[in-house]
């Protein structure tokens, strides 16, 4: 569900910022690096806690921002209440009902990698195929910038299967 995706292990990440003073600058160029589909991105960031604002093309696109936000040294929680999803439907403006969001949500689970994990290895456990480690690796690719390069803590999307 996505509210245990908002806590993070703030000792452990990618490190973008030394200061708190130049975090959310630095947690928003992170992020606009690989954005997922997020449209008028604002980070804040409060002694570990980033707050995060804008509109997401997808619920996929939200989880990614966050993963994104929250694997990072120094985070160690998200809130992204004030992300909207936009409604699947390309010429739609309105944001989507929280109750839609929440469905779609349930679609996908989280998984925090563990010392000795591979990508192939969690798609063996959560897909009962390791050779759909493709597919978890193209769900996370603004989270994973290299399918070789995990680390325990980091935290991921484990989508459903079409």
């Amino acid at each position: 569900m996505l509210s245990n995706l908002l806590d993070f292990a703030k000792h452990l990440g990618r490190k973008v910022f030394d200061t708190d003073a130049e975090a959310a600058d630095n947690l928003l160029k992170h992020i606009q690096t690989d954005n997922p589909g997020v449209d008028s991105l604002k980070v804040a960031y409060d002694d570990g806690v980033v707050t995060l604002t804008g509109r997401a093309r997808d619920q996929a696109c939200k989880e990614k921002v966050i993963l994104m936000a929250g694997n990072v040294e120094g985070v160690e929680r998200v809130d992204a209440d004030g992300i909207s999803v936009l409604p699947s439907v390309p010429q739609a403006e309105e944001p989507v009902a929280p109750e839609q969001v929440a469905a779609a949500a349930e679609n996908t689970r989280f998984y925090v990698i563990q010392k000795g994990d591979t990508l192939y290895g969690i798609a063996q456990e959560m897909y009962g195929n390791g050779m759909k480690y493709p597919e978890l690796f193209e769900a996370n690719r603004e989270v994973i910038q290299d399918p070789d390069r995990i680390y325990p803590g980091q935290k991921i999307r484990v989508p459903e299967l079409g």
